[in-house]
């Protein structure tokens, strides 16, 4: 059956500790994994994940790759770019790009469950309340097959304001 509502909910955390069948890295088209949410994905999957996503590159905006969990509890770990080279500002458009990106990737591997940090937020530069929107406006229309819940998760609890007024 394909055009499923997603339940979408808002945990203020750490990506690494929802329960949920696969995480996302905000990540840019190259792979590296630096700063924000990546570096601290990358500090706990272990550099092989890094290097599993690399591999993949160069990954354009508006699409996503699969790469193992590595250290984590996760299987897999979602990489998906908001930027083509890291710590770049990048327009908002973007963040609906790869939220797309990841809600495609995400059901077309099936996976029912997916949490997501505010992508684009960090050195992007967009602001939390337009990211907010657009993720959500992207969440809200994707007419899922397998996918049936999207974690929305920020150490921040700015971010997390931003997804509960949106939704």
């Amino acid at each position: 059956m394909s055009g499923e509502r997603i339940e979408i909910s808002v945990v203020q955390g750490s990506i690494l500790e929802v329960d949920v069948s696969v995480i996302v890295n905000a990540a840019n088209s190259l792979g590296i994994m630096g700063g924000g949410v990546a570096g601290v994905i990358k500090r706990a999957a272990g550099a092989e994940v890094e290097e599993e996503a690399r591999r993949q590159a160069p990954i354009p905006v508006g699409r996503a790759v699969l790469t193992s969990g590595g250290k984590t509890r996760y299987q897999h770990i979602i990489h998906a770019p908001t930027m083509p080279e890291p710590a770049m500002r990048i327009d908002p458009h973007n963040v609906a790009l790869a939220t797309r990106a990841v809600l495609a990737l995400a059901d077309d591997r099936g996976f029912t469950s997916v949490a997501m940090p505010g992508m684009g937020t960090g050195v992007g530069g967009v602001s939390r309340e337009e990211a907010a929107a657009l993720m959500v406006k992207e969440i809200k229309a994707y007419p899922a097959k397998t996918l049936r819940s999207v974690v929305l998760v920020d150490v921040a609890p700015a971010m997390v304001q931003a997804w509960r007024k949106s939704l």
